[in-house]
């Protein structure tokens, strides 16, 4: 018969399996709300900006070794994996979405991540994980004048574009200690997703004389390949508490071969098909994801605090999709500043003591340039971890809640004439996530 800490364990990967395949099973509807701005490219992309607790630190984190949540950011950390981990989050999101003409509302939550990490040896920790890479979710319409028609019978096109879906990252990681300060790590990853695209254009008139018949192009595409990336951590302790770390994160750039089908169909007013659909186009592709570079330093007291600063550029004018339409992209900066605190991690009678406290701020340039002109998203974050009472130094359990506010895009006026501008999100995001740690492959006494 098992015991009650066999039965966890078996349990627990009972769970992690299970969780794997809904959340692949889901990989495809990573919604963001409407947002119009992952209509460009293979959709927004997650900047490597690691889990629930450096989510509350503004997504900072390379250079922060912690050995209780999994240090999946740079694999470099995972080294300092003690105990079994197991993590899972849970993203939920509010939006505004404007322009200088109207505004919208939505909502969403979704399952964000899972990950397993593992400490293989003294010098060497392991970790599996699926995570979202990208996410295309939103929806416009667009009202014009058709051109010369007659004056007595003005017509509209009414232009619908929709999409979803997004790409989604199973990968394995490995750290490993080369020298008492130096670790390394290395991040091999199976990328795949579907992208589902749609434009739908009705001609109507003034007064409804002509039977509107809606003409719906539909874009089908399914990507997959592997994907790299390397990490260092260097740590050195400069003062009596004072330790400084310093961490790289380069993320390789990587082709994912796509099979892509565009079919043309024709709708009656009441949604049914007036005629077969056509296909225009059935062939493969592929796209190409540029390089990411990470950099990060850190202090800490190795007790109950640090501070983080990290920087990441990505190379995004070197980005290719099958046919390259689509505007072309520039390269990002991004910093992030944040930090956490655990007044006091021992404290027995008071537990708000032993609870960490994040916070952080972030501001990243957005790879569409408009007009000629960088948008940005700014954003401010902060968050808990809460360890349960029961916590003991084989196994714990901590909850651990983030949010952001951020302001993406601006709503600044591209042609007074025709009446466009930019479009500008307003975001309040939060995640909850939930982390087991357990001491595995104890060698038992006989008692």
């Amino acid at each position: 018969m098992l015991s009650n800490k066999e039965m966890g364990r078996t349990g627990l990967g009972l769970a992690l399996v299970g969780s794997m395949v809904l959340l692949a099973g889901g990989a495809q509807a990573q919604g963001l709300g409407n947002s119009p701005y992952s209509r460009i490219g293979l959709g927004e992309f997650n900047a490597n900006t690691g889990g629930v607790r450096q989510m509350g630190m503004g997504g900072v984190g390379l250079a922060a070794p912690n050995a209780v949540n999994v240090n999946e950011l740079n694999p470099a950390l995972l080294y300092y994996t003690n105990r079994t981990t197991f993590e899972a989050g849970f993203n939920g999101q509010y939006k505004t979405v404007k322009n200088a003409a109207a505004s919208s509302r939505s909502g969403s939550g979704t399952l964000g991540y899972l990950a397993l990490s593992v400490p293989l040896s003294s010098k060497w920790g392991a970790a599996v994980g699926l995570k979202p890479l990208s996410a295309v979710d939103y929806e416009s319409n667009i009202l014009q004048d058709v051109v010369n028609t007659p004056a007595n019978q003005p017509a509209q096109s009414l232009k619908q574009y929709r999409g979803e879906g997004g790409l989604s990252e199973a990968y394995l990681g490995q750290g490993v200690r080369i020298t008492k300060a130096l670790t390394v790590g290395l991040t091999a990853s199976y990328v795949f997703g579907v992208i589902d695209e749609t434009t739908a254009t009705t001609v109507v008139t003034a007064d409804n004389s002509a039977n509107s018949v809606k003409v719906v192009e539909r874009q089908h595409t399914r990507y997959s390949d592997f994907a790299f990336r390397a990490g260092a951590h260097y740590r050195q302790k400069v003062a009596k508490e004072l330790t400084l770390n310093l961490g790289g994160v380069y993320s390789f750039g990587h082709t994912l071969n796509g099979q892509q089908a565009n079919t043309q169909e024709r709708e009656n007013t009441d949604g049914t098909l007036s005629s077969a659909p056509i296909t225009i186009s059935d062939g493969r592709g592929s796209a190409y994801v540029p390089t990411l570079a990470q950099v990060g330093i850190s202090l800490d007291n190795e007790k109950n605090w640090s501070v983080n600063l990290d920087v990441a550029q990505q190379q995004w004018s070197k980005f290719r999709n099958f046919n390259s339409t689509g505007p072309a992209l520039s390269n990002t900066l991004r910093f992030g500043l944040g930090g956490e605190i655990a007044p006091d991690p021992g404290s027995v009678d008071h537990y708000f003591q032993r609870v960490a406290y994040r916070a952080g701020i972030s501001i990243g340039q957005m790879p569409y340039q408009i007009g000629g002109k960088t948008l940005y998203d700014r954003a401010v974050s902060w968050g808990f971890g809460f360890p349960l009472p029961t916590a003991s130094t084989l196994e714990s359990t901590t909850i651990s809640l983030a949010f952001t506010y951020g302001v993406r895009g601006n709503t600044e006026v591209l042609n007074s004439t025709l009446g466009t501008s930019n479009v500008q999100e307003s975001y309040i995001r939060g995640q909850l996530g939930i982390t087991l740690n357990n001491r595995w492959f104890i060698k038992r006494r006989l008692q």
